[in-house]
This record gives C-alpha cells, structure tokens and sequence, in this order.
C-alpha cells in the first residue's frame, strides 16, 4: 500500500511541478529578452507574496518529488530498506525543502 502511495505522490508532485517549471522558463526568457538585472528581478520578487507562494509550492513539489525518486533509486542500487530508507528518504526530502525555502525566502524577502 505504501508503494502505491509513493507512486501517487510523485505522480502528483510531477504534475505541480510542470506548469511551475514551464512558468519559471518563461519568467526567466522574459527577464533575459527584457534586458533585466538580477537587482531589477530582485526588486520585482521582493515583498511579493505571489513569488513566495509560486515558488514556494515549487519547491515544496521538487522536494517530495526527489526524495521518492530517490528513496526508489537507493532500494533497487543498494538494497537498503524498512525504517532505514524510510529516515534516508525523510532526511533527503527535509533538507531540499530547507534548503529550496532558504532560496525561496532570499528571492522573495518572505513575501510580505
């Protein structure tokens, strides 16, 4: 049941993350074909509680994501399992959560 749990998971988490990553594309060929500085693109995103919950949702999809991608990848290479890979796979996904909201809260100034 867990397997089928996982499955889901990710396949949700991928399709958050498919809009998100086609808007950040076009976000970023705007800002590239509109000449803008990192400090302009900065002054957009500060303070802006759309970025933060943009790429704050983002970020939260890509940490799930990985982390099952990952937990998937560890079992078949390296045959760990139980309690093991479940705290490996929690250990991955809790640290690219801090470290994406980290960047989040460095781009978006927290959003408010």
């Amino acid at each position: 049941m867990l397997n089928l749990q996982l499955y889901m998971a990710q396949r949700i988490t991928a399709l958050i993350m498919a809009p998100l990553t086609l808007g950040h594309i076009a976000v970023m060929i705007y800002a590239v074909q509109g000449g803008l500085s990192t400090g302009e693109i900065l002054g957009r995103t500060q303070g802006s509680f759309f970025w933060l919950a943009f790429y704050g949702t983002f970020v939260l999809a890509v940490s799930v994501h990985a982390a099952i991608g990952l937990r998937v990848i560890i079992h078949e290479t390296f045959g760990l399992r139980g309690a093991a890979l479940t705290a490996l796979s929690w250990g991955i996904g809790l640290m690219l959560l801090a470290m994406g909201s980290r960047a989040v809260l460095a781009v978006t100034g927290g959003g408010l």
